[in-house]
């Protein structure tokens, strides 16, 4: 089968119009917009300044924003439960790091319990990733993806920091579920 237009040049004009459609305007009024709608999806986020008021267990605190208490969810880990080996010691942890203190706040999302997931900083330190360095925290890979934390993790086990001391420490999400089935 032969064809009179020259190879490559019908596809290859339909691809360009395909990826690239300019509708008649320069390709920078895209760009622009592109850029103008991720800036938006970001200044969405909420953040905000507050006095931690109370350390429920490892991972969850409540937060004064204003005269509204507000309870996180700390972004990135699960730590052990309090019925569990290292959940108390988990909790004395985080208290020690954030209890009392003014912490800064960025929400990602809302859980199913209506808790703010939150990421916390307390003076320039990241509390998630704090927690699992002392070896007081699972990354929890199922919600995160956060590098940092899967390092802080590794270098834990690796010097066995923590609940890590203990050779088959159970994950808090296997603990929950055994405890669910009885």
């Amino acid at each position: 089968m032969t064809s009179s237009k020259p190879r490559g040049q019908a596809g290859s004009a339909r691809i360009r119009t395909a990826c690239i459609p300019t509708g008649g305007r320069p390709p920078g009024l895209r760009v622009a917009l592109i850029v103008l709608l991720i800036g938006a999806a970001f200044a969405g986020a909420d953040s905000f300044r507050g006095k931690c008021v109370a350390v429920h267990d490892g991972d969850t605190i409540t937060v004064l924003r204003g005269s509204q208490q507000v309870k996180i969810r700390l972004e990135g880990i699960d730590c052990p439960e309090l019925g569990q080996d290292f959940g108390t010691r988990a909790k004395q942890f985080m208290s020690s790091l954030v209890f009392g203190k003014t912490v800064t706040v960025v929400v990602k999302y809302l859980d199913k319990n209506g808790r703010s997931v939150s990421r916390v900083r307390v003076k320039g330190t990241d509390a998630s990733r704090a927690v699992v360095e002392a070896g007081f925290a699972w990354h929890y890979r199922r919600f995160s993806s956060d590098e940092s934390l899967a390092e802080a993790e590794r270098q834990a086990r690796r010097v066995k920091k923590g609940l890590w001391s203990h050779p088959n420490p159970v994950p808090p999400w296997i603990w929950r579920q055994r405890k669910r089935e009885k």
